[in-house]
């Protein structure tokens, strides 16, 4: 599962060929979401309240390079480094 951001102690990540609806996994300390692209809403997981704050502005500014990434995941190619979130 390739870490494709990373910021304030946050993982981002996505899996090769991962199940609809397009995805991404946050990660931070013991907590871990799944995080819709187009809905950006919690799919599964929890996240403090602040962490996931952070991860929905983030999510918001990259929904396109998210989306592209999906696709390429789905592919099972390597996705791209997002910036991220300062």
């Amino acid at each position: 599962m390739p870490t494709i951001s990373s910021f304030y102690g946050i993982l981002i990540r996505m899996y090769y060929n991962d199940h609809d609806p397009s995805h991404f996994h946050a990660i931070y300390g013991e907590f871990q979401a799944t995080i819709a692209i187009e809905a950006l809403e919690i799919l599964e997981g929890e996240l403090p309240r602040r962490a996931l704050e952070l991860v929905l502005d983030w999510a918001e500014l990259h929904q396109e390079e998210l989306r592209e990434d999906w696709r390429l995941a789905r592919a099972n190619s390597a996705p791209h480094k997002i910036a991220p979130l300062r």
